[in-house]
């Protein structure tokens, strides 16, 4: 991440100051955990098309405000052809029920979204009901993008070492029994911040691998099918030149998409950089774009959150060069924004709002439709 890793409405935060030369950073934000609740085993749900291979017209994964052209598809791993899904995680860090802020959103910019995300942790069990029914609006047919952190209370080498198997399993057999449309699952976004290269600690690099590559072939060996397992960093490249960094990845088998979670202050001056920025400190890092086509050649990349916090005509032109410099990057396949009105970053707060302004609602409605992000 360049700047900010959060999370929707109360689930945990971690946030680096570094990218813009600030003090301080951001200390985890968590509601207490409940109970795991009983896994309720319902019949199955009668199987989307779309489930088990890309539907013969790709349009029928979108409501009816897209206008794909007909020779644009989607493939088994929701790979689009033409330009990349856009998403959002909206009205986080505040008490605004999903599905009202979701709608909320879509009315500000004019359009439906393509992704919905949402965040979990621990022992609890998603999709939820809500979430299974945003995906399911009719008309509205939307992609979930779901960041699960398995680690809640336990180190990463804890589960790699199998303690949360359980979990993994009742979670299997609540997707297999309710959910049977494709979705985005993250495994522990944004690990950077959290590496303690210290052999024993619990928490190395490979210590994510390991945690990450038992979590996925947990799930598979359960039969699960429908989930595209994505490995997502924070990508700001003062991580990125550390010796560790590459060990991070979890490997081809395993991974069906990279992220990034890159956020854009006033300093931040475009597209280019928020998605590629480089440095030749230490070991040196050539960018999250140019690092990720090199270790994962083949797999579509993932903006899986991404927020301007800044004043209005910084925001306004900086949604400008979004539209303007996209085109260079083809390899982004979806961009997924964090909105929140108020999100903690070195003690201050921060408004990465699509309407904090007009001018800035303005220029996000027009990016919003864009035909780059209808594909």
């Amino acid at each position: 991440m360049v700047a900010i890793g959060v999370a929707a409405a109360g689930c945990g935060l971690v946030v680096s100051a570094i990218a813009f030369g600030l003090p301080g950073g951001l200390v985890s934000r968590s509601r207490p955990v409940a109970a795991p609740p009983p896994v309720v085993v319902s019949p199955p749900a009668p199987t989307p098309a779309w489930t088990t291979a890309p539907p013969p017209d790709p349009r029928a994964l979108l409501g009816a405000t897209h206008t794909m052209p007909a020779t644009c598809t989607v493939s088994a791993k929701l790979v689009p052809s033409c330009g990349a899904w856009w998403g959002v995680a909206p009205a986080s860090f505040t008490d605004t029920p999903r599905t009202q802020a979701l709608h909320d959103f879509e009315r500000k910019i004019g359009r439906n979204v393509d992704i919905y995300h949402a965040y979990h942790r621990g022992n609890e069990i998603f999709p939820t009901k809500e979430e299974i029914a945003i995906a399911r609006e009719p008309g509205k047919r939307r992609i979930l993008l779901l960041n699960w952190k398995p680690d809640y209370g336990r180190s990463w080498a804890s589960v790699a070492g199998g303690s949360m198997d359980g979990q993994i399993d009742r979670l299997s057999a609540h997707i297999k029994a309710t959910f049977p449309e494709k979705f985005f699952m993250v495994i522990h976004h944004e690990p950077e911040e959290e590496v303690r290269p210290t052999p024993g600690s619990g928490f190395t690099a490979g210590d994510f691998r390991n945690m990450f590559r038992r979590v996925v072939t947990r799930f598979r060996a359960n039969g699960v099918r429908n989930v595209l397992f994505t490995v997502v960093y924070m990508g700001f490249d003062g991580w990125g030149r550390q010796p560790w960094f590459d060990r991070l990845y979890p490997g081809h088998d395993v991974v069906d998409w990279v992220g990034m979670d890159p956020y854009a202050s006033a300093k931040m001056p475009d597209f280019a950089h928020l998605v590629n920025q480089a440095t030749k400190q230490g070991r040196g890092f050539p960018g999250f774009y140019k690092w990720s086509a090199k270790m994962a050649p083949d797999k579509p990349l993932m903006i899986a959150e991404w927020g301007v916090f800044s004043a209005s005509p910084h925001k306004s032109a900086f949604f400008r060069t979004v539209a303007a410099q996209f085109r260079r990057y083809p390899r982004v396949k979806a961009m997924v924004y964090f909105e929140t009105p108020r999100g903690p970053f070195a003690g201050i707060e921060i408004d990465t709002r699509v309407d904090s302004s007009a001018a800035t609602l303005g220029a996000f409605r027009k990016l919003s439709n864009n035909p780059q992000f209808m594909p």
